[in-house]
């Protein structure tokens, strides 16, 4: 096993907070595109169905991210 070496941590760690922050704004703009509030249309409303839609969007945008990022 190779020794510990700091440039791939910190590669890494670059790597997954540019991962993080490009989802976060991909998952902006898809709240700005529906005609309401996610959050509170999750959290206050309890809508069971859209929470199940955002979050396989969610992971869907995640796949593509990593695959963009790597």
């Amino acid at each position: 096993m190779d020794q510990f070496q700091p440039g791939q941590f910190l590669n890494a760690v670059v790597y997954a907070l540019l991962g993080i922050v490009i989802f976060m704004l991909a998952f902006l703009i898809v709240d700005k595109m529906t005609p309401y509030h996610l959050w509170n249309e999750i959290v206050k409303d309890k809508n069971v169905a859209l929470a199940i839609l955002i979050g396989a969007i969610s992971l869907g945008m995640c796949i593509i991210i990593a695959a963009a990022v790597h």
